[in-house]
């Protein structure tokens, strides 16, 4: 059964719970970087490609953080609009020191 959340607000602890193993946190702060990577890329070149990319980057580094380090189901699959703001608020995070990589 998919839990109900209110807000994201509500989500997110929930969220960083199921980011607990510091080596898949590390795989989504590479991956989330990969995706910028592509999109700048992708602006800087014009070509398509890139954008295609960044998906697969950020999704793939982030599952196999979940499959191999966390054991658990990524929340995409349960909570896809949460989970995607749940990844760019945990990269800021990192970046401000408040979740450790």
């Amino acid at each position: 059964m998919t839990e109900r959340f209110a807000s994201f607000a509500e989500f997110y602890p929930h969220y960083l719970s199921e980011h607990s193993n510091r080596t898949s946190r590390r795989l989504h702060f590479v991956g989330t970087s990969g995706v910028i990577a592509c999109v700048v890329a992708g602006l800087a070149t014009g070509v398509a490609w890139w954008f295609a990319g960044a998906p697969v980057c950020g999704y793939g580094f982030a599952w196999v953080g979940h499959f191999f380090f966390e054991h658990n189901r990524p929340a995409t699959f349960r909570h896809p609009l949460y989970s995607l703001i749940g990844d760019w608020v945990m990269y800021r995070d990192i970046w401000l020191g408040r979740v450790g990589l």
